[in-house]
């Protein structure tokens, strides 16, 4: 073994960024919620931006390590604990054989990402390592790690120190503003639902997991139900239930839905559906997709500067 989990953690999983291309088979795309996070972490540690990750929620774990390796951490920031001094997000550290890392309190957001300078002794599933949960497929035995569980890697190695760019460091206030587009459905709500809804601070229900995110408090008051054919849903995707509570699909989310879509999330803003959590406070603006566009290449265009 090289990482031996002392403590579990609340929901500690393998994830990478997904298997992409497999919606048309009912199959997720799953992966990091926080993709951002997930491939500055890699950054630290000197591997491809799209490798393998843990994924921490909301209560880390604590784990020992058999091999010398360096570490990453980014995303919600924990207090860390490396054989009780502190250590830090953004900035690469090493460990060596007896070592303990220790997540204690949860500082900001909501899902930490640990990243690794070794590589992983497992099969990928339809090309990926992510785990989906729900299903119990991929990763480590396509479950969430468990208490005395260890993870397996090889040709560990430690790497040149590395600090995130200020530019680059992530702050998560719990009161977040959604950038959306149109979505599928849009045009069948009344222009006052979709006043309401622009208008309207929500908070992250407790129901919230890597299917979706609910949202409670202002539900949108609609006259009529309205029915669609159920068509393919992807993750961004605002549906409006009967309740008129607002479900923002996520990475493990069903591949086809019935309720109709208000809105999309913006894919720039998608990692920080991976930093909500409950009672959060969330607000929505719209944008074209024209802007939108242009925010997506400049954000890719600064992490491809700072990350290179």
């Amino acid at each position: 073994m090289s990482i031996h989990f002392v403590k579990p953690g609340l929901q500690t999983s393998l994830q990478d960024l997904g298997r992409i291309g497999q919606m048309h088979k009912g199959i997720s795309r799953s992966g990091a919620m926080d993709t951002v996070a997930m491939q500055m972490a890699n950054w630290l540690v000197s591997k491809p931006l799209d490798s393998a990750v843990l994924e921490i929620t909301l209560v880390g774990p604590t784990l020992a390590f058999e091999k010398a390796m360096t570490l990453g951490v980014c995303g919600a920031e924990f207090e860390l604990f490396l054989n009780g001094n502190q250590v830090f997000n953004n900035e690469s550290f090493n460990v060596k054989p007896g070592d303990k890392l220790q997540f204690d309190k949860l500082k900001t957001g909501a899902r930490a990402y640990l990243a690794f300078s070794g590589e992983l002794k497992l099969a990928k599933v339809l090309a990926s390592y992510s785990t989906h949960i729900t299903a119990g497929f991929g990763g480590y035995q396509g479950r969430q790690f468990k208490l005395n569980d260890s993870l397996e890697l090889h040709q560990t190695q430690i790497k040149d120190a590395r600090k995130l760019p200020k530019e680059c460091e992530m702050f998560y206030s719990g009161n977040y503003l959604l950038r959306c587009v149109s979505s599928v459905e849009s045009s069948l709500f009344k222009q006052q639902n979709k006043n309401q809804f622009y208008a309207s601070s929500y908070k992250v229900s407790t129901d919230s997991n890597r299917m979706g995110i609910r949202l409670s408090d202002n539900p949108i008051q609609l006259d009529n139900k309205l029915e669609i054919l159920s068509s393919g849903l992807t993750q961004g995707s605002i549906q409006i239930p009967p309740s008129g509570e607002p479900i923002i699909s996520s990475v493990d989310g069903q591949t086809i839905g019935g309720y109709p879509r208000i809105a999309n999330v913006i894919t720039a803003d998608l990692s920080l559906l991976g930093q909500l959590k409950a009672n959060d406070k969330v607000n929505f603006v719209f944008t074209t997709n024209k802007q939108a566009n242009i925010i997506l290449t400049n954000k890719q265009k600064i992490m491809n500067k700072l990350l290179r």
